[in-house]
């Protein structure tokens, strides 16, 4: 019986040609296993007729939209997962869904090995093959582009030679990743990190140096997660997509930075991820007056822990699933509404409310009706002053000697 491989396949030029260079190379049975997680253009239908087209012997086609909003990108919202205080994970949280899918189809179409597009630079071959180890640890990975030395340059080439239909030429060299919670953009021009981005590469959010009028927004939310907009109820995925159509508008949610790969090295990245990007800055003003103070800052740190194991490829780890354990229990109370404007670039929180609010208007007033008791506040400071009293004495006694 003829080896099957099952392929990661997206639809572009490097997975595309993937497909007639793995079988050249291995003499296996490529089957292309296309995931939609929200990343819009062409249908499902069209990414499974290509990879026909280019010499797969099945395709199967996954719809995880509701999947990837409900149990990969709410859990980023509740961590408020920025890595390094910019990437909302775009790429990160997508790979372990996909990763389910592709060891699904393995199993289901007798494949023993599994194939993903990534190259031995980045970080997503990490994460693939971590997943695909824990999820279906009998089977073997390999990286056409790693392993198999498909260089981008030999992809056109190849695309070319053999009439593949693919889009991506040397015209245009982006690597791009996209899914409903945002879009990657990389390579090519980018790579000088003092070329500034051209508008040409942004789909997801318009210019915002001319925005149209100011859009005010009402998110509602119940333990984190949102569930309606001017309230007007929303599943996660609905929620993503119309803050993805309403933030966009207003360019907001562009990111330039250059980031710290797992594998050691600097790269230049460009994201957009208007949804994202609106939805964790009023979920994080909702968080502000729903929870306690000292869990609140350590949540600030369970939170960044958990972005940077998920940016790891440690989705399926014990310690990234404790954490958000924990991260859960936090959310119990992050209940209400986050007033928004959408504006030139920026989402700016001017109104929030809950009834699980823990901000008292009574003790934070400075009129009338005060009931803070700011007699208590002498005797609160010299206690809480006392150990670097009782120090700073020791050392100017010290230093007398």
């Amino acid at each position: 019986m003829t080896e099957r491989i099952v392929l990661a396949y997206s639809g572009g030029l490097d997975t595309s040609v993937a497909i007639g260079w793995i079988g050249e190379a291995t003499g296996a049975e490529v089957i292309a296993v296309a995931v939609d997680v929200g990343q819009g253009g062409e249908s499902l239908e069209d990414i499974r007729q290509r990879a026909l087209g280019c010499g797969a012997v099945e395709a199967y086609v996954a719809d995880a939209r509701d999947e990837f909003a409900n149990e990969y990108a709410m859990p980023a919202l509740k961590a408020n997962g920025l890595y390094q205080g910019h990437y909302p994970l775009v790429s990160a949280i997508s790979r372990p869904v996909i990763v389910k899918h592709l060891v699904k189809a393995a199993r289901e179409f007798g494949a023993t090995t599994v194939a993903h597009g990534c190259t031995g630079k980045g970080n997503d071959q990490v994460r693939f093959e971590v997943g695909i180890q824990t999820l279906g640890p009998d089977l073997k990975c390999i990286a056409p582009v790693r392993d198999l030395a498909l260089t981008r340059d030999k992809a056109i080439i190849y695309a070319e030679s053999h009439n593949l239909p693919i889009e991506t030429t040397k015209k245009n060299p982006y690597s791009i990743d996209q899914n409903v919670w945002g879009r990657a953009v990389e390579t090519g021009y980018l790579e000088d990190i003092w070329n500034a981005p051209t508008k040409d590469i942004y789909d997801y959010t318009a210019t915002p140096e001319f925005p149209p009028a100011p859009d005010e927004v009402i998110i509602s939310f119940a333990q984190g997660i949102p569930v309606a907009i001017d309230g007007v109820k929303v599943t996660p995925l609905q929620a993503i997509q119309e803050l993805n159509r309403r933030a966009g508008a207003q360019g907001v949610g562009r990111i330039d930075v250059v980031e710290d790969r797992l594998v050691g090295i600097k790269s230049r990245e460009i994201y957009e991820a208007p949804g994202a990007m609106a939805l964790i800055t009023a979920h994080k003003h909702l968080e502000d007056i729903t929870i306690e103070r000292e869990q609140a800052r350590f949540k600030a740190t369970v939170g960044q822990r958990w972005t940077e194991l998920v940016y790891d490829g440690q989705w399926f780890s014990p310690l990234k699933r404790s954490l958000e354990a924990f991260i859960d229990d936090t959310q119990q109370h992050v209940n209400g509404d986050i007033r928004m404007t959408l504006h030139g670039g920026q989402a700016i929180v001017n109104g929030r409310r809950s009834e699980t609010s823990l901000y008292d208007f009574d003790l934070a007033t400075y009129d009338t009706g005060d009931t803070f008791d700011q007699s208590q506040a002498k005797g609160f400071i010299e206690l809480w002053g006392m150990s670097s009293k009782v120090a700073s004495t020791r050392d100017q006694r010290a230093a007398g000697k």
